[in-house]
């Protein structure tokens, strides 16, 4: 998966990159599907702000997580995004499965022939 990492009056290290890098893999074993993600850090008031963007089954996920500190910061916000990836994993299920038809109707009618009006 493709990570594109830029920050907004934060200087992005090597080791910023690799602890994304490293918090991104449970996310790409879970969601194979995914091709890119946006991480923009930036820093707001004294606080870190992250915000991740991707595209997942045709619809664009997005989720934001603010903290003092930015290492948690990041976790924070990749958590949230694993847990929206798998609520729009669930909805994409749920429309898959059949829905139960009503069999009200069916049996009406065949009553209303069996009658012979």
């Amino acid at each position: 998966m493709k990570i594109n990492l830029s920050g907004h009056h934060v200087d992005v290290t090597n080791s910023i990159k690799e602890h994304i890098e490293e918090k991104f893999i449970k996310v790409s074993n879970h969601f194979p599907t995914l091709i890119s993600a946006d991480v923009i850090i930036s820093l707001e008031h004294g606080d870190h702000q992250v915000e991740i963007t991707t595209n997942y089954e045709g619809s664009r996920i997005s989720t934001t997580a603010t903290d003092a500190v930015m290492y948690p910061a990041i976790a924070s916000c990749i958590k949230k995004l694993d847990a929206a990836l798998k609520h729009r994993k669930g909805q994409l299920k749920a429309n898959l499965h059949s829905k139960p038809m009503p069999s009200a109707e069916e049996i009406a009618h065949e009553k209303v022939q069996e009658m012979r009006l």
